[in-house]
């Protein structure tokens, strides 16, 4: 196994995720909570990338992202070199592919947050942040491992976009999934196998982390009940 794209995609993974984080609890607790009237559009528009081919959505970010364009352009200007075929260009692939992962999960998990927990919190005087800091938060908790735990693996799992953007370039964009494609093209396949492998062991860690969380919390709860 390509232990230089193992790494890479770990890397690309965390970064991938964290900045999904920041990013969709905020949108996640909106989308939630509010009633305004283009709601459903901005939940369309997160969810997107669910039926997009990641070739399309792939080949739009190498467009934009390219010299031709004045994003493309202005970002060459503030960076001194295009975000295509960098390992920064996968990160803003990675997190427009992988948003829904970590979006909807938030976004249910906060729906099923007690009402009347929230009221009773604002009504001693938390303000909306801290309301939502110690009351939703804590009591979305499930809800955050698995955006996580979804935003990480679905970025480990990547193929399309990151070859579109990336290309394959050893120790700066070819990650695992690529360097499986290039083994089986190469018809290497106790290599390819070596990194199927491994692939298939983070899904199933991954999984496993996420239902026997739920288990775990399930089995406290009847605990208490009796």
């Amino acid at each position: 196994m390509d232990i230089q794209a193992l790494l890479l995609t770990l890397r690309l993974a965390a970064v991938t995720t964290l900045i999904l984080l920041a990013i969709a609890l905020p949108l996640a607790w909106w989308l939630a909570r509010s009633a305004s009237r283009v709601r459903p559009a901005v939940e369309a528009l997160s969810a997107l990338p669910l039926l997009l081919p990641p070739t399309v959505l792939g080949f739009y970010l190498l467009v934009m992202l390219g010299p031709e364009t004045s994003i493309g352009r202005a970002l060459i200007a503030v960076i001194g070199h295009p975000l295509a075929f960098s390992f920064s260009g996968l990160v803003v692939g990675s997190v427009l592919y992988s948003f829904p992962f970590a979006v909807q999960p938030l976004a249910a998990g906060f729906r099923a947050v007690d009402a009347a927990a929230l009221e009773d919190a604002a009504m001693l005087g938390a303000s909306p942040a801290q309301v939502f800091r110690s009351v939703a938060l804590p009591m979305a908790r499930p809800a955050l491992v698995t955006a996580a735990v979804l935003a990480f693996m679905h970025t480990v799992g990547e193929f399309g976009v990151v070859l579109m953007l990336g290309g394959n370039i050893p120790g700066a964009t070819r990650t695992l999934s690529i360097a499986l494609y290039d083994s089986v093209q190469e018809f290497d396949y106790t290599s390819a196998n070596h990194t199927a492998l491994a692939l298939m062991a983070f899904s199933f860690v991954a999984l496993l982390a996420i239902y026997g969380g739920r288990n775990m919390r399930g089995g406290q709860s009847g605990g208490r009940l009796v």
